[in-house]
């Protein structure tokens, strides 16, 4: 099993969002010598729990501070902006680094409907352009004819030997489609959306179409886990991540709890249920237990690599998670 790592930068109560970002270098430095395959860092706007808002900027941050690990996006919201200065950017970042460098893609605001607005003030091109700003993109990257036929003579500086790998993330079998009309690879958010996510991508596999970047399907899953050395602590640890959510669906975006904030708080049986609920999709446990269902999660799936999502309030806590993870799996 290949396990990589996608970090949101959380930000936790009692800390600030530079914390977050310093935590996120020393975690990919640990991941890189633990084993881990990737690093890829989220996009999230208009949030104080979480603190990038520009993954590109991240991802050139955190390679000059690792030498291995791919380092990439996960994702940039490709809705928000220009499929060539994306192109760009990405390219660049890929001189710069060369091998090492994903460009993953997501079709979620990752933001409010307000502030997706305004990240793309002044763009006429909705939602239902999604598709042809893919396909412009690959082309941009690859040096191919693009979707929108005006910018037939366009062509992405600077370049570079190789291409950035390109990945579509998604949580649908509508994301997982685009993936496989335009042969890219395809990373299916389980911690997103659990349901029906073995036909999900199941489909994506039966319709993909090859590409130049991409001859073959190709697919990983994002799952949230949390690891410990015994079951009664990896739960304790996971009460943070329930009231999280929970305030996530009331519209609160503050930063994360800990987890004597989350043992104090007075849930309803209501609040109770709901937190049961988002605890299913997660994989909270001893190392043993925790691999055991993520083998059987990646056979159900037809995978062999999971991007592993972890976030405590502790950061020693964090870093213990993936450190037991990776011995469980072998990496070390």
């Amino acid at each position: 099993m290949q396990l990589s790592v996608l970090d949101q930068s959380p930000v936790r109560s009692g800390g600030n969002a530079h914390d977050a970002l310093v935590e996120t270098v020393r975690l990919a430095q640990a991941c890189e010598a633990l084993g881990y395959s990737r690093y890829w860092l989220a996009e999230h706007h208009g949030t104080d729990g979480f603190a990038d808002s520009a993954p590109e900027i991240m991802i050139g941050h955190v390679a000059a501070q690792t030498s291995r690990i791919r380092v990439g996006s996960g994702g940039v919201m490709l809705s928000h902006y220009s499929p060539l200065k994306v192109a760009e950017t990405f390219r660049l970042l890929e001189l710069l680094h060369p091998g090492r460098i994903d460009l993953g893609i997501g079709r979620a605001p990752g933001s409010d409907q307000i502030t997706a607005a305004a990240l793309a003030c002044g763009s006429p091109v909705g939602i239902e352009y999604f598709g042809a700003r893919i396909g412009d993109l690959a082309a941009f990257l690859t040096d191919t004819a693009p979707t929108t036929e005006a910018f037939a003579t366009v062509r992405a500086t600077p370049r570079a030997a190789g291409v950035p790998g390109l990945w579509l993330l998604g949580s649908s079998d509508q994301s997982a489609a685009y993936a496989a009309h335009f042969g890219l690879a395809y990373s299916h958010a389980h911690f997103i959306n659990p349901a029906d996510g073995e036909m999900v991508v199941e489909g994506y596999r039966a319709h993909f179409r090859p590409s130049a970047l991409y001859p073959e399907p190709r697919t990983n899953a994002g799952v949230f886990v949390i690891v410990a050395e015994t079951e009664a602590e990896a739960d304790r640890l996971a009460t943070s991540r329930d009231l999280w959510r929970l305030r996530l669906d009331r519209g609160e975006l503050g930063p994360y709890p800990s987890v004597e904030e989350a043992l104090g708080y007075p849930y309803s049986a209501e609040e109770r249920a709901r937190v049961a609920r988002y605890r299913s999709r997660s994989f909270v446990g001893t190392p043993d237990a925790v691999r055991r269902r993520l083998d059987a999660m990646a056979a159900a799936y037809g995978i062999a690599e999971l991007v592993i999502l972890t976030i405590t309030h502790s950061f020693a806590a964090r870093l213990r998670s993936y450190e037991l993870l990776a011995r469980a799996f072998g990496l070390c």
